[in-house]
């Protein structure tokens, strides 16, 4: 008999799973500037340490451009395309559409029901841009129930966590009070959504104002080509107090110094900062540095975007495979959904 003690045979490992994070960005057209620094770059970064659903998200596009449906469907393309060319990889994280995951629609009308009316009544933005919707004709139901499909959206992929700004956490709140409601009714245990606060940069449009492209002071991702690039820089409003070459300004009251934040190197600034200041540069100066940085910055995602849109094939396998891994995972939490509402299987 071996005087060797043999081992017991362990038990494979399961591997860790990552804490799942849902984020999307309504289809309203082309991105801008915001769009990356707001949410965008960080996708980028949460890719690699979380499991991630990203959508192009065209059910709330459609409540404010529903007189131009036709629209919505290439700019969907658009958005995906973008979202790989500024660095999201589909390898790494599931990108999807949402009108393709129909289960979205179920779990919102499931929600729907149980959702008070006076939460809804109470929605900041609901109450503060009622002037606005009644003007421009979206003053309706799709709006006003936003954000029990932007909770169906989050609950269908059992994500506990979303980046948001800490300016949107209160929107987030009525997400939580959603699934925290049905699971109370059901009992049920969907996670409940909880917020990955963000540090999203003011980004003001090129006349200092809220960038908006109803003003038409957007800085497009990739859609403005180097020329328009320069164009638009040059339109940029500085420093009031430089109305001459040689007066002195202040960079944190230009415009154009709020961008070099962004794109532009920690040397660059320094010569900002002291050209502005000294009167060393002047304001002609500062912009074509400026635009030579955002061309640099833009010119390869302006290149991946126009070779995946020139690749229809590509794009479309791409986002076929995002969306029937989405939808796999969204039929698996209907089948809890109903199983604790001891709803009719299918």
């Amino acid at each position: 008999m071996s005087d060797v003690t043999q081992a017991a045979p362990q038990a494979p490992t399961q591997p860790v799973r990552k804490p799942r994070v849902m984020s999307g960005m309504r289809v309203t057209g082309r991105l801008h500037i915001g769009h990356y620094f707001g949410a965008l770059q960080n996708w980028v970064q949460l890719q690699d340490e979380y499991e991630c659903f990203f959508g192009a998200m065209d059910w709330h596009g459609m409540t404010t451009a529903y007189k131009s449906p036709k629209e919505i469907a290439p700019w969907t393309r658009e958005m995906i395309a973008e979202f790989i060319a500024w660095g999201v990889d589909p390898e790494k994280c599931t990108l999807f559409v949402q009108s393709q995951i129909p289960e979205h629609i179920e779990l919102f009308m499931i929600f729907a029901n149980i959702t008070p009316m006076g939460w809804l009544e109470r929605v900041n933005t609901w109450k503060d841009a009622v002037e606005e919707m009644k003007a421009t004709d979206t003053h309706n139901l799709g709006r006003f129930a936003y954000p029990v499909l932007q909770a169906a959206d989050i609950a269908i992929y059992r994500a506990q966590k979303v980046p948001v700004g800490a300016d949107q956490v209160s929107h987030l709140e009525i997400s939580r009070e959603i699934v925290r409601r049905f699971n109370h009714l059901y009992k049920a245990k969907l996670p409940e959504m909880n917020p990955m606060l963000t540090e999203i940069p003011l980004v003001t449009g090129l006349d200092g104002r809220k960038m908006s492209k109803s003003y038409g002071n957007t800085l497009y991702l990739t859609e403005d080509s180097e020329k328009d690039l320069k164009k638009k820089v040059n339109l940029m409003v500085t420093d009031p107090a430089r109305v001459r070459r040689e007066d002195v300004g202040e960079p944190s009251k230009c415009s154009v110094y709020g961008y070099h934040k962004l794109y532009s190197t920690a040397e660059d600034l320094q010569w900002v900062e002291a050209g502005c200041r000294s009167a060393g540069i002047g304001c002609g100066d500062c912009k074509a540095r400026l635009s030579q940085n955002l061309e640099k910055i833009s010119a390869g995602p302006r290149e991946k975007k126009k070779e995946l849109l020139n690749n229809p094939t590509q794009l479309d396998s791409i986002i076929a495979a995002g969306c029937a891994k989405a939808r796999k995972e969204a039929q698996k939490t209907l089948d809890i959904v109903r199983s604790s509402m001891k709803w009719p299987e299918k």
